[in-house]
């Protein structure tokens, strides 16, 4: 998994609306984003509402909300639709924004190893470094954590 200080990688994947996003247009700009393993269910749902609710206070910061799961672009837009998510949800099929992170790997469920999403949040600066990780992200709290480490930078 990337670390404080490391250059963020560059990615171009379709996201939800149709659009595609691609690192170079973030270029100069400070971004959150956050890996979660599946829309509709209970902890993303939770982490996705919890974004939203603080968009406006995030936003104030002069900061971009992206999340990141490997679900299709039809499953974000039924996503952002039934949630009203005022961000952009990236689908990354092929992992590539999930490996380049390091957002992608082993995890365990009773006792079972298998691969998949590491729930994680990073913010990009305006020059593509990290400044911020949550490696192994609990959903209650997190993003009130988010928002203070952006008002304190």
């Amino acid at each position: 998994m990337l670390d404080v200080g490391d250059k963020a990688p560059q990615f171009c994947v379709p996201a939800d609306g149709g659009d595609e996003i691609a690192s170079t247009t973030l270029a100069g700009k400070r971004y959150v984003i956050y890996f979660y393993p599946k829309d509709q269910t209970p902890g993303c749902t939770t982490e996705a509402c919890d974004f939203r609710d603080r968009f406006e206070a995030i936003a104030k910061t002069g900061t971009t909300v992206l999340g990141v799961s490997k679900d299709s672009v039809k499953s974000h837009d039924r996503f952002v639709a039934k949630h009203d998510l005022p961000f952009k949800l990236l689908s990354d099929v092929e992992l590539e924004v999930h490996k380049g992170f390091g957002a992608w790997g082993l995890k365990k469920l009773y006792g079972r190893e298998y691969e998949g999403t590491l729930r994680s949040t990073f913010i990009v600066n305006g020059d593509g470094i990290i400044t911020h990780v949550w490696p192994k992200v609990r959903v209650k709290g997190h993003v009130d954590a988010v928002l203070e480490a952006l008002q304190q930078s």
